[in-house]
């Protein structure tokens, strides 16, 4: 599903930083796999990559057998909006619209009709326990809650893998193992292909194998 051959990212500057160096990964499809490192190491870099949300320097990243590199901006935001799902930290979701209407955002942007959008965010809300919290807005729920919101709107384009950036950072313990459970059925279950940043060793440990970083190299 991913590999990255001798991966480097340099950020320019008076002095140059180079994050990331020579990396070389393979992530199999229907893995689930955590990436860990302590801040800086350069693994939300990595994961901004693979999310084709950052370039790199040199090196190859194939994902599903296609050469991920020098993409325009539309051919990156449309394999984005095709092939990942996104789960951040701070759940990023908008304010001002209900949760049925957050999940059924990236259907927007491929042109589906707003009936068809809702039934289909409607259908991913059920499946994760949120029906009745359909039509609330995200000040109005619990950080699990949001979290779940967040992980329906990453499935609504039924992506080729999630990627996940520190997803229970902002959550309690109990809140944190309830969405690992619900990481850990998507790979179980349906096969998904699962990458989790993270730097908690709980989290690690929950998944099939960890990738460590320090200093922008794999060890």
């Amino acid at each position: 599903m991913i590999t990255l051959k001798d991966i480097n990212k340099t950020y320019p500057g008076a002095a140059p930083l180079h994050v990331l160096k020579d990396i070389s990964l393979n992530i199999g499809r229907g893995e689930l796999v955590s990436i860990m490192g302590a801040s800086g190491s350069g693994k939300s870099t990595l994961l901004n990559i693979l999310g084709i949300l950052d370039g790199y320097d040199s090196g190859e990243y194939w994902l599903d057998g296609r050469l991920i590199k020098n993409l325009s901006e539309n051919r990156a935001a449309d394999l984005r909006n095709r092939m990942i799902g996104f789960v951040f930290q701070s759940f990023n979701l908008i304010s001002y619209k209900d949760a049925a209407d957050n999940v059924a955002l990236p259907l927007f942007y491929q042109g589906v009709g707003r009936r068809k959008r809702r039934a289909l965010a409607m259908e991913q809300l059920e499946k994760l326990g949120l029906a009745d919290r359909a039509h609330h807005l995200p000040g109005e729920l619990s950080g699990g809650q949001k979290q779940r919101v967040a992980i329906a709107r990453s499935l609504i384009t039924r992506p080729s893998i999630i990627l996940a950036d520190e997803p229970t950072g902002a959550l309690d313990s109990r809140t944190s193992k309830e969405v690992m459970q619900i990481f850990r059925d998507l790979n179980s279950q349906q096969g998904m292909t699962i990458a989790i940043v993270t730097h908690d060793p709980g989290v690690g440990e929950q998944t099939n194998r960890i990738i460590r970083i320090s200093d922008g190299r794999i060890v």
